[in-house]
């Protein structure tokens, strides 16, 4: 019989003790949202229910095609008569946007709400892109004109596609709006330089950069907050940021000269992407307070994913975008792991800590 019978009890607590403080360092589970039967897949819309889009490719990897992942599986939505598309878009109705290639080989702006996709057409190009959707299902995007060369920013509204011009421009790109219909984008002016913008109903608003030439406005949350990307001074490097009030702010990188930030949620946190030191790889990112933390440091070391790119943040905090798992690249879901009560940590320190006592004394 052992000397110290109480020794294995003392080591499990202690060993109790260290699983807690470990999962505590775990923010992030991490859902594999597969594929639709080809290799890869990549995520870039999120609702409040946890409803993902994205697209994904099929059997044999013929095609891709935007699929939607309701917590269980991922559903095919098909398309508009061509082999491919993408969603880009859903709001907490369920309602999605994205692209899609018509039977003629065009690639049209879409709108699905239930089963249906509808073909929100262009300015007489062969291309749009809806690119997001707010709660009462205003879609704002870009479209081709009738020469093909020249992009126009749009709304609809449920029936009509509305040009929204240049926007002093030549040519101007809608990628978010919020449930007030303020639209976020870019303009290209004519020297190849751009500028990030707000549109509304009661003007527009340019946004500067970091001391460069150029500048992008990703997403916009009720609050009126705006993140994207702009050029440092000299163009020496390009930075993520956010713009609120009228202040833009350095969201700075993980080390290396590239990021961008892609989305922003009600509580202000914000997700995107950055170069790592070095400019050695991509890695996804959450930036909270005042702090970019990447993304792969949150999750299981051991669950076999690298995470690049962090594309939607929900207002329960959940992630989507796309990184490489087991040498695959595929879509994921991270989904906050909730905080170990303190009572439990506490309890595990003082068996833990009694237990090593106990036997100290009877040594």
């Amino acid at each position: 019989m052992s000397r110290y019978p109480f020794l294995p009890i003392a080591l499990v607590t202690c060993l109790f003790a260290c699983k807690c403080a470990q999962a505590a360092a775990i923010s992030y589970y991490v859902t594999d949202l597969g594929t639709l039967g080809g290799a890869s897949s990549r995520a870039y819309g999120l609702n409040n229910a946890g409803q993902v889009v994205g697209y994904a490719y099929t059997a044999g990897n013929a095609a891709w095609h935007a699929f939607l992942y309701n917590g269980a599986a991922m559903t095919d939505l098909g398309t508009l008569g061509g082999m491919y598309s993408t969603a880009y878009g859903i709001n907490d109705s369920g309602q999605v946007v994205g692209s899609a290639y018509t039977a003629i080989g065009a690639e049209h702006a879409f709108f699905l709400s239930g089963s249906t996709m509808s073909d929100l057409g262009t300015f007489g190009g062969t291309r749009s892109y809806a690119t997001d959707i707010n709660a009462s299902g205003q879609v704002v995007g870009y479209a081709y004109t009738t020469d093909g060369a020249i992009q126009h920013a749009f709304r609809y509204n449920g029936s009509t596609m509305t040009d929204l011009g240049t926007l002093g421009g030549t040519s101007s790109y809608a990628y978010g709006n919020n449930d007030s219909g303020q639209i976020v984008g870019y303009v290209r002016r004519s020297n190849g330089t751009t500028y990030g913008f707000i549109h509304s109903s009661w003007g527009r608003i340019d946004l500067s950069t970091l001391g460069g030439s150029q500048s992008s406005a990703n997403d916009i949350n009720n609050s009126g907050q705006v993140v994207g990307w702009a050029r440092t001074t000299g163009n020496a490097a390009t930075h993520a940021f956010l713009y609120s009030g009228s202040t833009m702010t350095d969201l700075g990188t993980l080390g290396g000269t590239e990021s961008s930030a892609t989305d922003i949620n009600a509580g202000g946190q914000i997700v995107g992407y950055s170069k790592t030191s070095g400019n050695a790889a991509t890695h996804a990112f959450l930036y909270s307070g005042s702090t970019m933390t990447d993304l792969n440091t949150l999750i299981d070391p051991l669950a076999g994913w690298t995470l690049i790119d962090a594309q939607n943040i929900n207002d329960a905090g959940q992630i989507v975008g796309y990184g490489n798992h087991n040498g695959m690249s595929h879509a994921f879901l991270l989904t906050p792991v909730p905080e170990p009560g303190t009572g439990s940590l506490f309890v595990a320190a003082v068996l833990a800590f009694g237990g090593l006592a106990w036997v100290r004394k009877k040594r």
